[in-house]
């Protein structure tokens, strides 16, 4: 059996501290919180669970406050979780499996992080996270902003999910810490030129993501599961300012780098059921449906988009082209997924009188 402590970094998180601590007491040894200046509760609410209650001071920089949180960790393993993650009931009972059996030559576990639900608790994103490493190794975080920790060695892919269950994000603060990082002359990775980008996508900065989603694009280096996300993002961004023909490229420049993803394969069906062409539309919807995703791959995934977005889709695609047995049918499979979705409610109504003729 091992140890695990459980080392995190916190700034007004009062409205999710509680929930995310609570939900690990019972798995971890020992909690270390390492808090960047909080005005609100959230020393108090951490004191609820943990004496090891450590300042530091924001200097702009994500990875220094994670790597001051680490270097308080005395148990075997390090586990890390952000204010607004919890682990559910089912993850807890995993973890705790893990903990009694985990192979003592394991460096890193690996773990899925749920990170977006829809309102019917559907995971609409998950990706998978080195969460709970080694502390003998002395893995450190770098990056000032979208950190990583870099690991190596023996690696474990577990089935445990970490949840992210977000109350509020600050979208100008990592803005700023990247423009200030400019104005300082600072030399961008390719790493950068994404998430950067992201940023001011999110902050509707569109033209100037553009820029920047086609800079990283554009260098040799980077991770090819960002290059993929990047052709996505930069796709909406030419949709929000109305270049359709741009919008296409983007999506077609995806295919460079992999088989055709299903976000991709839903962003065509959209637009050529846009332009009526149901026949050409049904071809990438139902090509979304068929994607498997490979338990190794550790890129962005939306399962919406291999469920009941290309199957609501394909309902319509149907409907239009007068196949109502068929639109049913996907309607349904849709409905498995969002059994209160008003679009799904209104074709069934809808496909009623249709069927019955």
């Amino acid at each position: 059996m091992c140890t695990i402590s459980l080392c995190m970094i916190v700034k007004n998180e009062e409205a999710t501290l509680w929930n995310c601590l609570n939900s690990a007491k019972d798995v971890v040894d020992e909690i270390i919180i390492v808090d960047t200046g909080s005005t609100d509760r959230s020393k108090e609410i951490a004191s609820e669970f943990t004496d090891k209650i450590y300042d530091f001071e924001w200097i702009n920089d994500f990875a220094p406050a994670r790597n001051f949180s680490f270097s308080h960790g005395t148990m075997d393993y390090i586990l890390w979780l952000d204010a607004d993650d919890v682990l559910l009931e089912e993850d807890q009972k995993k973890l705790i499996e893990l903990k009694n059996n985990l192979d003592p030559s394991v460096d890193s576990v690996s773990m899925i992080y749920n990170y977006g639900f829809d309102q019917y608790g559907n995971v609409t994103l998950s990706f998978r996270r080195n969460r709970l490493v080694k502390r003998s190794r002395n893995f450190k975080w770098y990056g000032d902003c979208h950190v990583y920790l870099q690991v190596n060695g023996k690696i474990l892919d577990s089935d445990i999910c970490v949840s992210h269950k977000r109350v509020h994000h600050s979208t100008g603060r990592n803005l700023t810490i990247y423009e200030k990082r400019i104005a300082e002359g600072d030399q961008f990775t390719p790493r950068d030129y994404y998430y950067y980008a992201n940023e001011l996508n999110e902050n509707q900065m569109y033209e100037k993501a553009i820029e920047n989603y086609n800079i990283f694009l554009n260098m040799k280096e980077g991770w090819i599961e960002d290059k993929i996300a990047a052709t996505g993002r930069l796709a909406d961004c030419y949709s929000i300012i109305g270049d359709a023909e741009k919008q296409k490229e983007a999506i077609f420049r995806s295919f460079e780098y992999d088989a055709p993803r299903p976000e991709m394969c839903c962003r065509l069906g959209y637009l050529l059921r846009k332009n009526q062409k149901y026949k050409a539309a049904k071809f990438w919807y139902e090509l979304a449906t068929k994607y498997e995703r490979q338990k190794d791959n550790w890129g962005f995934f939306n399962e919406a988009y291999t469920t009941w977005v290309p199957n609501l889709n394909l309902c319509i695609c149907s409907y239009y082209l007068g196949e109502y047995q068929k639109a049913n049918e996907y309607n349904e499979i849709a409905g498995k997924y969002r059994p209160q979705d008003k679009d799904v409610l209104h074709n069934r109504e809808l496909l009623k009188s249709k069927l019955s003729k």
